[in-house]
């Protein structure tokens, strides 16, 4: 279980993310905080492994808080979530290390596909022994399997669909449609895209009647 800390000034927004944060499987929220100050406070007290960071604080930015906590050693993962476009913001949250950023308002799938990979990059580097090429594209912001999705899939659901395979293992389509709240036919049609791809391979269980189609990552 991944602790979260949600950081904003808003009551009811604040609220909203928590609860955002707490239906996404392996995530729960641990803290809200709504000025820098607390946050650092909060960061430092609840040991999160992912801070909410909204970059609009009444007492400093959301950049201000990413700076100090680097500043101190603290390799907290960060997703800035806020309403800033503007190109430097976004280039003050890359240069201070943050995980991703997400601008508000968003709906609930959009933050369950960042949580996810954030999940997945965590896993990779708390598992892997080495890294191979699509590993490090995957970390650093290589090619994406979901860039080049056919017409009627989403790249968000695409990232679940993906997230949902690698933490898994290997899935049929209709655990892969449980695991990430879709159909089994939307599943299936996922897992066959990503099949073609190469993103992920098959394994056909034999039993009785028709073989099961299993879904396992890439090599």
């Amino acid at each position: 279980m991944r602790d979260v800390l949600v950081v904003d000034d808003d009551f009811m927004v604040a609220e909203i993310h928590r609860r955002f944060v707490d239906q996404v499987d392996g995530f729960r929220a641990v803290g809200v905080a709504r000025t820098g100050a607390e946050a650092l406070t909060a960061a430092r007290e609840l040991r999160p492994a992912l801070i909410l960071l909204d970059v609009y604080l009444p007492d400093m930015t959301g950049l201000d808080v990413l700076q100090r906590l680097r500043s101190t050693g603290d390799r907290v993962g960060v997703i800035m979530i806020t309403a800033a476009r503007e190109l430097d913001t976004v280039s003050g949250a890359l240069d201070g290390g943050a995980a991703d950023y997400l601008i508000k308002p968003f709906e609930f799938t959009q933050l369950q596909a960042k949580l996810a990979a954030f999940a997945t990059r965590a896993d990779a580097l708390e598992t892997a022994g080495g890294a191979d090429q699509s590993l490090i594209d995957s970390l650093f912001g290589g090619p994406s399997v979901t860039k080049t999705l056919p017409k009627g899939l989403g790249a968000e659901t695409g990232e679940l669909v993906i997230s949902a395979v690698r933490n898994a293992g290997e899935v049929s389509a209709a655990e892969c449609a449980e695991l990430v709240g879709i159909s089994r036919v939307s599943a299936r049609r996922y897992l066959e895209h990503f099949l073609s791809t190469g993103a992920v391979e098959l394994r056909l269980q034999y039993g009785v009647g028709r073989p099961e189609r299993r879904y396992r990552p890439g090599r």
